[in-house]
């Protein structure tokens, strides 16, 4: 019933809003300053005001203070925000199948392949789609971060050397992992690891290097830096509310999709211009900075092969879905696409980067059509 209610309230004011154009609600658990908040969402929320004539304005709920990031699949679908940024590991029971490309993403050694092949399953795939629409969302793109490496207290070198470790993972791929590596995983909010690195309830945590200075600034605390390439980490960056979307004129449907290939591009090559940077600020402020061990790539290997193989059996036990095979291939098969797509494509220059990706993908969407259904 309140759910009910709720959601009524949201037609009834979205009605209104559409006529008197009222400033929309978005919400993002990020810092302002995070490259997910400042590019698809700051810089978005201005670009689609302009370009709608103000008929679209979006206010940037920043740091959980709308929707906490555990609750914003439900908030989204509650109408308590028109817009969110959604992280399918929040929610395993709600989105299982969005999880597992979440596990097989561990294999990634492409974070831009990786982001848009997985922003096209979520814009293409019957399955993936309804899942959403089942939560109350319509996907229209989606993230993946860097390439995730070992930041530490205590160096990694070998695989000896992680045993015993308290390692902060993120998602079932990387909890698996670790506890290969005999060491423990820990699982606590990315908020949590800077402190957890000081005060030593964590000797490690995986991610993206970006986390280093952008943010989370990790490089106040950590000691080194391991290069061990352990895939991507995927996300939702514009899941809409459902009566929002339906409710927009077709023209305004239109600005979003387009503006949405600026936001992802921008997204992945401020990512990409920031590993570099992190890497680069870490070692001048004395991280150590260490490649992957052999011993280490051959037990990553090792387990990469073991984790796909496994997969489907596993998903299906674990998070009680029908056999999730064909999501698996179309993903792997997108992703190979969109690494030739991306070959030759300068990966410092956002306008280049959408180009490829309007051509490919977002031109090919009906704005009248696409997510009513």
């Amino acid at each position: 019933m309140k759910r009910l209610l709720m959601t009524a309230v949201a037609s009834v004011a979205l009605t209104s809003g559409m006529a008197q154009a009222e400033t929309f609600q978005a919400t993002n658990w990020m810092t302002p300053a995070h490259i997910l908040n400042e590019f698809p969402y700051q810089k978005f929320a201005a670009d689609v005001k302009e370009a709608s004539k103000g008929s679209v304005d979006f206010e940037i709920y920043s740091s959980g203070s709308l929707v906490p990031a555990p609750t914003t699949m439900q908030g989204i679908g509650d109408g308590v925000a028109q817009l969110g940024i959604v992280y399918p590991p929040y929610n395993p029971s709600e989105l299982p199948l969005n999880n597992v490309v979440n596990d097989l993403v561990f294999v990634s050694d492409d974070d831009f392949a990786a982001a848009f092949a997985w922003t096209e399953l979520g814009l293409t795939n019957e399955k993936v789609r309804a899942e959403w629409n089942k939560n109350g969302g319509v996907f229209v793109g989606g993230y993946a971060t860097p390439v995730y490496n070992f930041v530490c207290m205590k160096e990694i070198t070998d695989p000896a050397s992680a045993e015993g470790l308290k390692i902060r993972t993120a998602g079932t791929a990387q909890t698996a992992w670790v506890q290969s590596l005999k060491a423990v995983p820990v699982s606590v909010p990315i908020a949590d690891v800077y402190s957890g690195l000081e005060r030593g309830s964590l000797d490690c945590t995986m991610t993206d290097p970006t986390n280093l200075d952008k943010g989370n600034k990790f490089w106040e605390v950590a000691k080194t830096v391991n290069l061990l390439p352990m895939g991507v980490v995927v996300g939702a960056t514009y899941v809409y509310n459902k009566d929002f979307w339906s409710g927009l004129s077709p023209e305004n449907r239109r600005i979003l999709l387009d503006e949405t290939a600026i936001g992802l591009a921008r997204s992945q090559v401020a990512y990409h211009v920031g590993v570099a940077n992190a890497l680069k600020g870490s070692e001048e402020r004395g991280l150590k900075i260490t490649e992957a061990n052999p011993d280490m790539v051959a037990a990553l290997d090792k387990f990469k092969t073991s984790m796909i193989a496994e997969l489907p059996k596993r998903s299906m036990a674990e998070r009680k879905i029908e056999d999730p095979s064909d999501v698996i291939a179309n993903f792997l098969e997108l992703q190979k696409k969109w690494s030739g797509l991306m070959a030759d494509v300068d990966r410092t220059d956002p306008d280049a980067v959408a180009r490829i990706v309007k051509e490919n993908l977002y031109s090919k969407l009906d704005e009248n059509t696409f997510g009513l259904n």
